[in-house]
């Protein structure tokens, strides 16, 4: 044997020079991942941080106290001005849009259109009477249509409207002011005797006229036809009298579509007259103790308003009955002083008004919020008329012969609490309802901004998708972790885990267009399979176990569980085989149709069952992967442990490994929870998007998701809509907030107590 020794590694001398060099390339890339981390880190917390204060910058103006301020020209506000026109006192007051022109009528039928600022007369006309005829009555249509009408003591009706014609010569905008007479110029006869008061309804080709004399009531109906060859407008008439109201009417207030009439007394009584068929008064209410002061039609003309002397204010309407007739309800009052209201005006938009008390307080209002935006006492003492402007950012007052105009501030007044979360009593409904609507085809709708059933619709598809994904992903993970051999676990899992990489607007194009229509056909089937499947999976179970030992054998040990899929697919095609003959016995032959008639639950094609089982397929990869690498991380030697001291493999996995991955395993949920919560495709195809509140498995639902990726490309920037959006965005961060905190802190409380096993 030689008696060389064997080289060994060269000893290194760490005080070398390239041994420092190394040590300090190591330090610096250490230094540098450090920072990386904790830049990395940082800037996810300030990207969380911006995006909360980004909501919160969109949904915070909506919560900003409206402003009533003197109209400012230049950089001091305007001095009130002497009122254009004649001395005659003033029966109607307007502003057009731009709250540049104003618009008075007065007692004698004078008409002028005046500069808003100075007062400067741009227009005056005179109504045309015959010799010893007077107005007798005025009444204005609505504020939207800008038409009024005088009653004439001839028994005749001049029906006018103001309007505006922009130019643009030399590329600057110019408003001319018309007068224009729908009806014609000459007098249309609606009674025999003086108009002592007078109310007009309609547009375009029918219109209705009732006029109180000391003869009665009577409803004049026209109708206008156009000839289409020489454009000529014919107006054909027919009169009706109707039942005299309780007491001498100071008011009368006619429906936009001619059903019904209000009649209101001095003395706090409002009569309802029925027009469709025969006329008949159907309701005679004492609305106040004191007198009512102000009586007037909100936007649409389906509620009405009525203050009185009193300082009260409330909001009436029509709520259909158990006979399906409609009956004038009182429905909200709103906060006011004890000051008697004087003058009321609505808003030509919204369902808002403006109020004046005597004391020269001004309120303005919103009926749908049942809101106070802003109060305060702006006129010391009571003013002769207000008008706003179209777009309620404008308002005229006219007090002791002098004119003023002030600045409205009031964007979001339709907002508060109780709209967005509390049941509402919207026009049209029978009771207060939670309602999403943002939308409609008709210029005076009333918007309905309730979250609840986008919060519910959010919760509802959350809990169907995690009551199918929670016991098939924990499941599947504990048998994958803890009992499958591992050249079995290293095909399974990244399998399921690919499963996650599937665009969910491909789960959902397949969830709406062919696995609703497949469930809403094979609905027998479905129910078949959930009870035969789980039968055939532990009957299967029970048969191998007790199959001689040689056949067993047969297959791998651990790959025993491969058997279970064609065993799961046999008794799905089973079910939806069998299903015909148990659909023919026990359901009529159409089990949603039995559904629908016999135990009155309504069925919907896309419901949150097809959502159920769409975004679990979704959730199940995500509460899968983390849930199999908490188990599969528990440490080999407590399983150990625990099979050496006598315990089953049963007694080992829920004593000793689920208690130990146990904050793995809640985090998986929670986790899986944030991703349903926050579906948004799936939901979009699959649910038939219908903002409604009810459990039903079998109807859909809208989340709040959803509604803002459908929503939001069609909403106004700025407008309330557009920041109702945000908030529902804004309630979604703080949901997912604060579920994640409470998801941590007990994951925290388990690992701590778990922790020492």
């Amino acid at each position: 044997m030689s008696n060389e020794q064997t080289p060994t590694a060269p000893d290194l001398d760490f005080g070398s020079a390239a041994s420092r060099r190394l040590r300090s390339r190591r330090m610096l890339k250490d230094k540098a991942a450090a920072y990386g981390i904790a830049v990395g880190g940082v800037s996810v917390i300030l990207a969380v941080v911006m995006i909360f204060f980004y909501l919160l910058y969109e949904v915070a103006p909506m919560f900003q106290p409206a402003s009533v301020e003197p109209w400012q020209t230049g950089d001091a506000p305007m001095t009130p001005y002497e009122i254009p026109g004649t001395n005659s006192p003033t029966r109607y007051l307007a502003v057009e849009e731009q709250a540049e022109i104003g618009f008075r009528v007065t007692a004698d039928g004078a008409m002028t259109f005046f500069r808003v600022l100075d007062g400067q007369e741009l227009r005056s006309e005179r109504l045309t009477l015959p010799a010893g005829v007077e107005i007798t009555s005025f009444a204005l249509l609505s504020e939207v249509s800008r038409t009024f009408a005088f009653g004439l003591s001839n028994g005749e009706v001049r029906v006018l409207r103001h309007n505006y014609k922009a130019t643009y010569p030399d590329g600057q905008r110019v408003l001319t002011p018309q007068l224009e007479y729908p009806l014609g110029e000459a007098g249309i006869q609606v009674a025999d005797a003086p108009i002592e008061q007078l109310a007009l309804a309609g547009g375009d080709d029918l219109w209705g006229i009732v006029a109180a004399t000391r003869e009665g009531l009577s409803l004049t109906r026209l109708s206008l036809t156009e000839n289409l060859m020489t454009g000529e407008i014919s107006v054909d008439s027919s009169r009706k009298t109707l039942p005299n109201p309780s007491g001498q009417p100071s008011k009368l207030l006619l429906a936009p579509d001619l059903a019904w009439l209000l009649a209101s007394t001095t003395d706090g009584k409002v009569s309802v007259l029925y027009l469709s068929g025969e006329p008949e008064i159907s309701q005679l209410l004492d609305v106040s103790e004191g007198q009512i002061t102000s009586f007037e039609l909100l936007l649409g003309g389906n509620s009405v308003l009525i203050s009185d002397s009193l300082g009260n204010l409330g909001q009436w309407l029509f709520v259909r009955d158990e006979n399906n007739r409609p009956v004038l309800t009182h429905v909200r009052s709103f906060d006011h002083t004890d000051n008697a209201i004087t003058q009321l005006t609505t808003e030509q938009r919204r369902r808002g008004m403006v109020a004046v008390d005597t004391a020269g307080e001004l309120s303005l209002f919103n009926s749908t919020a049942r809101r106070t935006a802003f109060s305060d006492n702006l006129f010391n003492g009571p003013v002769e008329h207000i008008a706003l402007a179209p777009r309620a950012n404008a308002l005229l007052v006219e007090q002791e012969g002098k004119l003023s105009l002030w600045h409205i501030e009031n964007e979001h007044p339709e907002i508060s609490w109780s709209v967005l979360w509390e049941k509402v009593w919207y026009e049209g409904y029978s009771e207060p309802e939670f309602i999403w609507q943002s939308s409609a085809s008709n210029n005076d709708f009333e918007p309905k901004y309730s979250l609840m059933p986008l919060a519910f619709g959010t919760l509802k598809a959350a809990f169907y998708a995690m009551l199918l994904a929670t016991p098939l992903a924990i499941c599947g993970a504990i048998y994958t972790a803890y009992f499958m051999v591992p050249a079995m676990r290293r095909k399974v899992k990244p399998f399921i885990e690919l499963m996650e990489a599937l665009p969910t607007v491909i789960l959902g194009f397949l969830a709406g267009l062919w696995l609703a229509p497949f469930m809403e056909a094979n609905l027998a089937g479905i129910f078949t399979a959930l009870l035969v499947i789980p039968i055939a999976i532990v009957g299967f179970g029970f048969t191998w176990q007790n199959l001689p030992n040689r056949i067993r054998f047969l297959m791998p040990d651990g790959w025993d569980a491969a058997l279970l899929v064609p065993v799961v697919m046999l008794a799905t095609w089973f079910s939806l085989g069998i299903a015909d003959p148990i659909e023919h016995l026990l359901f009529e032959d159409d089990m949603r149709t039995w559904i629908s008639n016999e135990l009155g639950i309504p069925y919907d094609q896309r419901n949150a069952l097809v959502v159920g089982i769409a975004m679990g397929f979704a959730v199940i990869p995500t509460i899968f992967s983390i849930t199999e690498d908490a188990i599969f991380a528990v440490p080999k030697h407590l399983s150990y442990g625990s099979l050496a001291l006598g315990a089953t493999q049963w007694q080992t996995l829920t004593r000793v490994v689920l208690p130990t991955a146990s904050p793995g395993i809640f985090s998986a949920l929670m986790i899986g929870m944030g991703r349903a919560v926050g579906e948004t495709m799936i939901v979009l195809m699959a649910t038939g998007n219908t903002p409604i509140m009810d459990i039903n498995i079998f109807e859909g639902m809208r989340t709040l998701a959803a509604n803002i990726a459908v929503e939001m490309p069609e909403s106004e920037v700025g407008s309330t809509h557009y920041r109702i959006l945000f908030l529902a965005a804004f309630v979604l961060f703080l949901f997912t907030f604060v579920v994640n905190t409470i998801a941590e802190t007990v994951r925290q409380h388990l690992r701590k107590k778990y922790g020492s096993l």
